[in-house]
């Protein structure tokens, strides 16, 4: 039998040995091994634990606190007529207060307008109220968000993009959380609202369904949220003040969560940021891979900005603990900045070393666990948390393109990157004109 067996590898096994697929999965499955199935398995196990709490949950209690709802408008036009009646038709007994601010109104009279519209609407509801805050210099969104805090006197407030509508029963879930005096913020869940428009914004719906409502879900479980959403974060007032709100530059929403964090740690004070998926936006991305891909240079630039420039001292276990600090290096800088690196030096060496016919045959390898792990987990978590399952599952059509789409999606993040190391492209960006940020230290 042992001579059997050895001629049957020296036969069939060591000529494909010896040409390197062996050698590509000695490779390969250390970066499975390590990264992609412990970070598979966290979130898993975190939608999972979130699902069993869900279902022995007892009933709300009584508390509903005054809500402040901080509109960023620009250039939205009529479209943030469905945001604020999203708003006031909340299925919620507390005051609601909704601010929507419209920056650079001189420029952008007919979202103004819009928006003056339906000032009979909300006052026709119940514990409703609308004032909309024409600033008629341009100033941003973080100079909208810093504007409407001045405003807000609600207890809780909430950052909202003019371009977001919402369930009916979202301030409802998100208000629940801040009984606990340990809450200090909630990020709220986003679907794509104009899904059936593209394939890229097909795409885009299953990215958002894993990434942010499963993904995010399990993180919230070990309370390791890595980001408060910027189109939809909600927070306790007094958290805001303390921090001295929104501070100027991009990507406010990182900016901030790291703040809270930091403040948090600084004074050995217990805090908690939740990922809420049931409270839902509905939001529209871009319908177009070009529009796509533009948008991503910006936010995964705004990422690398904050990592090593803007924040890169307050990377230390001492202020963000280190469940937090893990985190952020592992699902954040190594996983978002580090691993497209990776991936296109993997790709470049498998074809620079090995036969092309192997390369290919060893890329489809790759594809096809990545493929079969979305589909796995795609499923649980349509099982587990989908509010639309029906929805969701129809769009299973598109996963075999997804393991396609994040390749895509890496190499474009090393591209903001690089941009953003080399030429600094966080200066470059829609969210603020150029002699706002120019004023930033940053």
């Amino acid at each position: 039998m042992e001579v059997y067996a050895d001629s049957f590898i020296a036969q069939y096994l060591a000529p494909f040995i010896d040409n390197g697929p062996w050698s590509f999965l000695l490779k390969f499955m250390p970066f499975v091994l390590f990264f992609e199935l412990p970070l598979s398995l966290l979130v898993l196990m975190g939608v999972i634990k979130y699902s069993l709490l869900r279902m022995f949950e007892g009933e709300r209690r009584p508390y509903f606190p005054p809500v402040s709802c901080i509109i960023t408008c620009y250039s939205e036009g009529r479209d943030i007529q469905q945001t604020i009646r999203s708003l006031t038709d909340q299925i919620y007994p507390g005051k609601i207060e909704i601010l929507a601010m419209i920056d650079g109104a001189a420029q952008n009279g007919h979202t103004y307008e819009a928006a003056m519209e339906m000032s009979d609407y909300v006052s026709g509801s119940e514990k409703r109220k609308l004032l909309v805050v024409p600033k008629w210099q341009r100033g941003g969104r973080v100079s909208s968000l810093n504007t409407g805090l001045n405003f807000a006197t609600g207890e809780i407030v909430m950052a909202l993009d003019g371009d977001t509508s919402f369930d009916n029963n979202m301030v409802e879930r998100v208000t629940r959380h801040f009984e606990d005096p340990e809450v200090s913020a909630v990020s709220g869940c986003l679907r794509v609202r104009n899904a059936d428009e593209s394939l890229a914004a097909s795409l885009q719906a299953v990215e958002y369904f894993v990434s942010i409502q499963s993904s995010k879900t399990g993180l919230s479980s070990f309370n390791v949220v890595n980001n408060i959403s910027g189109a939809f974060g909600v927070f306790r007032k007094s958290v805001l003040e303390l921090v001295g709100g929104w501070d100027a530059g991009t990507a406010e929403d990182l900016d901030m969560t790291l703040r809270i964090k930091n403040y948090f740690g600084r004074y050995k004070k217990k805090f908690r940021i939740i990922f809420d998926p049931e409270a839902i936006g509905h939001t529209d991305v871009p319908a177009t891979f070009k529009g796509f891909f533009k948008q991503r240079i910006r936010w995964d630039g705004d990422l690398s900005f904050l990592y090593f420039r803007k924040h890169r001292p307050s990377f230390k276990p001492q202020l963000l603990g280190w469940p937090n600090f893990l985190m952020i290096i592992f699902n954040g800088l190594f996983s978002q900045i580090v691993i497209p690196f990776l991936i296109f030096v993997y790709t470049i060496w498998l074809f620079v070393n090995f036969p092309i016919e192997y390369s290919i045959a060893m890329l489809f390898i790759v594809y096809i666990f990545y493929f079969v792990l979305l589909l796995f987990m795609y499923l649980i978590f349509v099982a587990c948390l989908s509010e639309r399952p029906q929805e969701d599952l129809s769009r299973l059509c598109f996963l075999p393109v997804m393991p396609l789409f994040a390749f895509a999606a890496r190499m474009n993040s090393l591209i903001a990157t690089v941009w953003e190391l080399t030429g600094r492209g966080h200066r470059d960006t829609a969210m603020a004109p150029w002699w706002v940020t120019k004023k930033s230290k940053f």
